[in-house]
């Protein structure tokens, strides 16, 4: 009697806990996906958009990008939160490398997560300039994903401001991801924001996939058809193993069809 009666308790405090306890309380958590799996992590955001239609957790795969601002990250940890991929900071202009580019590096590939290497572009150094010290600092390693180009604009930059004309800009843009193709043997991809993406015309620069930046809407919203492959949605977001803010990115496709990209990709 006293055993069922303990059990009818035991009961009792699981219905109560359950009552209370909402989506919004865990992160990550899994939940139904617009793509076809129920294990869609869904991760905690500081400062969250109240999402409305196509939200990110209805995307089946989740990534972050990291740099010197992340400091020491634990790697096991953000993995078991339910991130998939890594695009790491590596080098910047034509001299500069991130602080902590070899130690997340090393990191994130001793965790099994797959990784990208990316360059922050630098308006005052001509691109040939800045892929060759992209490839001087960033191992050819077969088993990486795509080395990503960053093309926003940086009116914070103590030392270039410049703004050049989107014929200028396109071109650059060409003879980096050249270059950079040619070495590392893959397709690079392309990040971008709204507001560079539309004061350089880049919806007629097509051949490459694209990471786009919308923490107000979904892409289709932001950025028209313009196709996309990695979505950043939220530079506040938390993730387990990362300290402070954290940017979340989802892969535009289901959990097969990430399968299938990182084979044809990583190799």
């Amino acid at each position: 009697m006293g055993e069922l009666m303990r059990k009818l308790a035991l009961l009792v405090a699981l219905t109560l806990l359950s009552a209370c306890t909402t989506i919004d309380d865990l992160a990550p958590v899994s939940g139904p996906s617009a793509t076809g799996t129920s294990h869609s992590p869904r991760f905690q955001d500081r400062d969250p958009h109240e999402w409305t239609g196509r939200a990110p957790w209805h995307y089946a795969v989740h990534g972050t990008d990291v740099s010197k601002y992340q400091t020491s990250i634990d790697w096991q940890r953000v993995k078991a939160s339910g991130i998939s991929f890594a695009f790491i900071k590596a080098t910047e202009g034509g001299d500069r490398v991130d602080d902590y580019f070899h130690e997340h590096w090393r990191g994130a590939r001793g965790a099994g997560i797959p990784r990208a290497a990316y360059h922050f572009y630098y308006f005052c150094r001509p691109a040939a300039e800045q892929a060759r010290w992209f490839i001087e600092n960033v191992p050819n390693d077969r088993s990486a994903l795509p080395p990503v180009l960053d093309m926003e604009w940086n009116p914070l930059s103590p030392t270039c401001k410049l703004r050049p004309p989107p014929e200028t800009v396109r071109s650059e843009m060409s003879t980096f991801l050249s270059i950079i193709e040619s070495h590392y043997g893959k397709k690079p991809i392309i990040y971008t924001s709204i507001d560079f993406f539309d004061d350089n015309n880049l919806s007629t620069f097509r051949g490459y996939p694209y990471w786009l930046r919308s923490v107000a809407g979904h892409p289709g919203e932001k950025y028209g058809s313009h196709p996309f492959t990695f979505w950043q949605y939220t530079g506040t977001g938390i993730v387990p193993g990362i300290r402070g803010d954290a940017d979340i990115n989802v892969f535009n496709g289901s959990a097969a069809t990430w399968d299938k990209w990182l084979r044809q990709n990583t190799r």
